[in-house]
């Protein structure tokens, strides 16, 4: 197989939005601006540019713009991205610099076709986010993103010279969403999708989770994204706003409650933000965007690829690929999970992020570009080579090395417990007594994310130093004694906690760190000014609002100092705490600014909440026979 040195970034993703949304560090940007202007000069070399409308079945016209190579000697297998975030640049007599997932599929050949939604910039129509799936349809105005793909593939494969009447189709993030759409009731021509972290249910991906609001990302993201398009446009909008500071924590202190965000940012000009603060629980609204419910009769050969350290949608690919193993057994469905923030496996070599480390040799993007993405498209659109992937391909993080299994998660797995204990220790049998630990959650003074100063999501946060939180009170900090043996663990870690609070409502936020020893010497690429020994990676985190421990869709108030079984899954995880680590366990009750604040008093829509009703709280972990308060594991043996 390949095993060629893989370029950093072939993907064509990099646009105004994402430009914004997601920084570069230096290094990175300039190897970038090499691989764009190597990968500009061979697109412009080999390939020709035509622009179509093609029409759907209700009459609407969706711009498309179509990448043929200029070799018409042979056929050529169709790639399809179907994108809200523009197919710039527009004018058949210009180019994008980068073209396709990557650009080893860029330079193997397939005829590359852009295409933007309806609704968005240069096609008709009416924007509609997440296109809730329509499963029985009666007549050609029922459509959905499957419509759209089908009556897309349906004229490219009639309509586009030296084709080979094959389809694929790949996206990332949003896209993500529009590839796996495609895959239900897919058009015959459709055999190969790849999305990658795709959004699949914005309730809990993205910037929901379990009920909670992550600000930064998304208050930033739709005051482009969010602003209904008066006419066809190639531009993105200009913003609602501009940030005062460079520092969010104190940006969103000063916004206060989300009731402000009309009057002092959006000025009611994102309709999608008033439908978010109408819909606060899991009602219809949501239920009917969730694509997973919709993942049946899955045709196509699907490649789900995700990122363990994706602090925007590290649910979908899992949920996506889980969805289709339920919904559609028969599928030829494949989980790749590397050690990647969003988007990482077509951006950077995935060696590090901040200062955590996962390996150079070759470094986790170089071998699923040249291992897993290139071969895939090969052998389902063009039948060349062979593909031996299996069913999941996972990166063991602390072990550093690509794991592969015959099902996700593996059912080999042990269940243990890691029961909170006296003295603040984790331990494996339950406490004897009775204990409560206590802190108090002031929502004036909640705990941060992140050591950067950033007015958006940071990129490295997911693997961060958590040593800057462990002694505020509001944090409780539990540890295992240091490991005597490896101690891996596979899959979805349950947090079972037994609470009470003085208030009505409250937030729970658990994070699973691993510990390394104090005499650890760092990593090459680690700063100067770090002090490697005694290093706090997160590793695995999620967050919960307390209100829908019962039900996402009817919330109920707690009642004050009456204790409750608050349970609920982090996500998936692949991570070897090494022997002579420890295993860390933070909870808390506020994560600011990736999470919106909890009022604490009750009220029936926190998006409707005003300044007035923030209050402190005591909130209570409760230990004992009778509240074994937990996080279980799934550990494996390698």
């Amino acid at each position: 197989m390949l095993k060629k040195h893989r370029n950093l970034i072939g993907f064509q993703l990099l646009t105004i939005l994402f430009a914004l949304i997601f920084s570069c560090n230096a290094p990175e940007s300039s190897i970038i601006g090499e691989i764009a202007d190597s990968d500009s000069a061979f697109i412009a070399e080999n390939y020709t540019k035509q622009e179509h409308y093609i029409t759907m079945r209700d009459g609407v016209k969706l711009f498309t713009a179509v990448y043929s190579p200029k070799n018409t000697s042979v056929t050529y297998p169709i790639l399809l991205k179907r994108t809200p975030y523009a197919c710039k640049p527009y004018g058949e007599d210009k180019l994008p610099n980068s073209m396709g997932p990557s650009s080893e599929v860029l330079r193997e050949k397939f005829i590359f076709v852009n295409q933007d939604v309806r609704g968005r910039f240069m096609s008709e129509g009416k924007f509609v986010d997440m296109t809730p799936h329509i499963a029985d349809k009666k007549d050609d105005s029922d459509i959905d993103e499957s419509t759209d793909t089908w009556d897309t593939v349906e004229f490219l494969i009639k309509n586009i010279p030296n084709n080979n009447q094959k389809v694929g189709i790949y996206g990332i993030s949003y896209p993500g969403f529009y590839a796996t759409a495609a895959t239900a009731d897919a058009h015959p021509s459709l055999v190969a999708a790849l999305p990658k972290c795709p959004v699949s249910d914005w309730y809990f991906d993205d910037f929901h989770h379990h009920g909670t609001f992550f600000m930064p990302h998304f208050l930033n993201f739709f005051q482009y994204f969010g602003q209904e398009r008066t006419e066809l446009t190639q531009a993105w909008p200009e913003p609602l706003f501009e940030y005062d500071t460079k520092d969010g924590y104190e940006f969103y202190m000063n916004l206060g409650a989300l009731s402000n965000v009309n009057e002092k940012l959006y000025h009611n000009k994102v309709a999608f933000w008033n439908d978010i603060v109408e819909h606060p629980n899991y009602d219809k609204y949501w239920q009917d965007r969730s694509i997973l419910p919709n993942l049946s009769n899955v045709r196509p050969a699907v490649l789900v690829a995700g990122g363990w350290f994706d602090a925007e949608d590290a649910f979908g690919p899992l949920a996506t690929y889980k969805a289709i193993e339920k919904n559609s057994p028969n599928a030829v469905n494949t989980l790749i999970m590397g050690p990647w923030r969003h988007g990482g496996m077509s951006r950077g070599s995935g060696s590090t992020l901040g200062n955590a480390y996962f390996g150079h040799s070759p470094a986790p993007s170089d071998y699923y570009a040249t291992e897993v993405e290139l071969p895939f498209f090969n052998y389902y659109l063009k039948g060349k080579g062979s593909l031996d992937l299996p069913e999941a391909l996972v990166f063991e993080t602390g072990g550093n090395k690509w794991q592969e299994f015959t099902e996700w998660p593996p059912k080999s797995a042990e269940e243990v417990n890691l029961y909170f204990d006296e003295d603040k220790l984790l331990s494996h049998t339950k406490q004897a007594g009775k204990i409560s630990y206590n802190f108090v959650s002031d929502p004036h003074n909640p705990v941060p994310y992140t050591q950067e100063v950033s007015v958006k999501m940071t990129k490295n946060f997911m693997a961060e130093d958590q040593r800057f939180v462990a002694d505020r009170p509001d944090v409780l900090t539990f540890t295992t004694n240091v490991l005597t043996t490896d101690f891996t663990v596979v899959g979805e870690i349950l947090a079972s906690l037994y609470v009470s609070t003085t208030a009505q409502d409250a937030d729970w936020v658990v994070k699973v760190i691993d510990v390394f020893p104090d005499d650890f010497e760092g990593y090459e690429h680690m700063p100067k000014d770090f002090e490697p020994g005694g290093f706090q990676q997160l590793i695995r985190w999620e967050t919960f609002r307390g209100r829908y421990r019962n039900s996402y869709q009817f919330p109920e108030p707690f009642v004050p100092s009456s204790v409750e079984l608050v349970e609920f899954p982090l996500q998936d995880i692949m991570h070897t705490f090494k022997a002579g680590h420890k295993i860390m366990v933070q909870i808390h009750s506020s994560w600011f600014p990736i999470m919106d604040r909890n009022p604490q008093k009750w009220v029936d829509n926190i998006y409707k909440a005003t300044d007035d009703d923030f209050v402190k709280a005591t909130h209570s972990l409760h230990v004992s026979d009778a509240y074994p308060s937990r996080l279980t594991f799934r550990k494996i043996a390698l």
